[in-house]
């Protein structure tokens, strides 16, 4: 897994950017990123998803702290947030290698495949473009229904 340019735990990242905001590292905060590290990039999980798998190691974690977790982890560019339609969100590791890729996301199960496509970048670069904007990040959800809820 390369984490090139991405914040993790082990480097004191996640530690040095909360004193600066003047918040704590606290132990959920830190298991939270080592669960998205250790699953790698491509992973997307709900924050419901998170809170069970923290409490199957074992962890007491209520799942507002989960949500509020995942919430500043994102804000700190930890982690990019998925916005799902349907009003779900998934949440995946920030991999400076892995930020030009879209999603197809089932609408019924929130199955969430990755791929990349360059006419598609292209696109939104030359929509920017057009209309005077500068591009910061561009990302397309392809709503669709998995193989195993069309049955």
């Amino acid at each position: 897994m390369s984490l090139s340019s991405a914040p993790t735990t082990d480097d004191g990242s996640l530690e040095n950017g909360l004193h600066q905001d003047g918040r704590r590292l606290t132990l959920q905060r830190k298991r939270v990123l080592e669960l998205f590290e250790r699953r790698g990039s491509g992973c997307h999980l709900s924050a419901e998803e998170v809170h069970q798998q923290l409490v199957d190691l074992k962890l007491k974690v209520s799942l507002a702290t989960v949500y509020r977790t995942l919430r500043l982890l994102a804000d700190m560019d930890f982690l990019q947030e998925l916005e799902l339609s349907e009003g779900g969100r998934r949440f995946e590791l920030s991999v400076d290698d892995h930020r030009k890729h879209h999603h197809v996301v089932c609408i019924r199960c929130g199955l969430t495949e990755e791929f990349e496509n360059d006419r598609v970048l292209e696109a939104g670069a030359e929509a920017a473009r057009e209309f005077g904007f500068k591009l910061i990040e561009s990302s397309l959800n392809v709503r669709a229904i998995c193989s195993d809820c069309q049955t």
